[in-house]
């Protein structure tokens, strides 16, 4: 009877014979990957398996395995599953965890023989540098006055990254579009907006793709910037768009916005971002944070002195307990919150996106116990801090 190790010979030997049509774990004995999927792929010529790992808050990450990393990052992963199916086009295995805790694998012996000997039937590598399929073409008229596509639609070397980067942030908006209202105009506001480019291919999407009629306002300090938007958008005929200057801590409106979104505020402008969406009751916030400055310089959390020493260290652990603290404050609101990549790292490394949705059913006692946890965290994190903190994201 095959065995754990006889298993993994066995992927190997699919993945040497291009054979596998999936590999699947399933069931996990611990950890927050529910699931991994796995498919052969190629690039460059060279052989690849694409690991999809399933994620909490429908988020997935991937890892390209070569030949060589091929059993040492399958090993693990086989002892951390109580099922792993392996589907090719010469038949299947599976191999699974019995009651008594034993390892078992069915049908192994039989697809060993099968690739031992006679006409193996293999299956099409599909290249992992494929062209992809966006909801932007690259021919839309507000890309090209952005500079990121060409006259005749073709997307710009240099501007692929942020082609990809809006693409991937409309696909959440797809994602979230059932949340939206059904009827009537929809309200968007992008606070701290900048140059827009959100607001501009979120404007598109929900008015071209989506037929809706969309009043979108974009808020931000910069009069030049403000003014060069209101510009385009009059010469693209995006009659729903509207810009000011001002303090978004200094917004009000007599009109809940249905969907708040913020691209790389700066800093602690991101926090003043959550906090004026919450305050004006956004039903869905979009945000992703840029640098991490005040926190770096202001943490004051003894238990964390063996990180804190090291100044590198100390920046990125500060990253983290910034966004940390930014979910619980949502959370504390009765926002449902998830924080995914927003796109691939190598498009740029401010890639995390704040994704929270208003909770209707939370309770007060809920709530109440929300904003203690909230105020817990600040003070470990910021100490005597805390509340010179608050005052300024308020």
């Amino acid at each position: 009877m095959m065995n754990k190790d006889g298993f993994l010979s066995l992927i190997r030997d699919a993945f040497d014979k291009e054979i596998i049509k999936k590999l699947v774990f399933s069931r996990p004995i611990s950890g927050e990957v529910e699931k991994i999927s796995s498919r052969l792929s190629s690039h460059r010529g060279r052989k690849l398996l694409i690991l999809e790992y399933f994620l909490p808050g429908n988020t997935v990450s991937h890892k390209n395995l070569s030949s060589e990393e091929l059993c040492e990052v399958l090993s693990p992963l086989i002892d951390g599953y109580r099922q792993i199916n392996l589907l090719t086009s010469m038949g299947n295995a599976e191999y699974k965890i019995s009651k008594s805790g034993s390892p078992v694998v069915l049908g192994g012996d039989a697809l060993q023989r099968k690739l031992s000997g006679g006409e193996l039937f293999t299956v099409k590598l599909e290249p992992i540098d494929r062209e992809k399929s966006y909801i932007l073409s690259g021919t839309e008229p507000f890309l090209r006055e952005l500079g990121i596509s060409s006259s005749d639609g073709r997307v710009h070397d240099k501007k692929q990254g942020k082609f990809r980067q809006i693409n991937k942030f409309l696909e959440h908006i797809e994602e979230l579009y059932a949340r939206l209202p059904k009827d009537g105009e929809l309200c968007i506001y992008d606070l701290c907006c900048g140059k827009s480019y959100l607001s501009f291919a979120v404007y598109h999407f929900l008015t071209e793709i989506k037929g809706r009629s969309v009043y979108m306002l974009g808020i931000d300090l910069k009069r030049d910037v403000i003014l060069w938007c209101e510009s385009l958008a009059k010469k693209l005929g995006y009659s729903g768009m509207h810009f000011e200057v001002g303090d978004i801590l200094a917004l009000s409106s007599d009109r809940k916005p249905d969907m708040v979104i913020s691209l790389h505020a700066c800093d602690i402008a991101t926090d003043i971002v959550l906090s004026t969406a919450t305050r004006l009751g956004a039903d869905i916030i979009l945000s992703t944070p840029c640098c991490h400055k005040y926190l770096s310089k202001r943490v004051d959390a003894p238990e964390l002195g063996f990180v804190l020493a090291y100044p590198h260290l100390k920046n990125k652990i500060s990253e983290i307990l910034t966004d940390a603290l930014r979910i619980s404050y949502l959370r504390s609101e009765g926002y449902s919150v998830t924080a995914p990549e927003l796109t691939d790292p190598e498009n740029t490394p401010k890639n995390t996106l704040i994704r929270a949705v208003k909770q209707r059913e939370a309770s007060a006692a809920l709530l109440d116990r929300l904003k203690a946890e909230y105020r817990r965290c600040l003070e470990f994190v910021l100490g005597e801090g805390a509340d010179d903190y608050l005052k300024e994201i308020r």
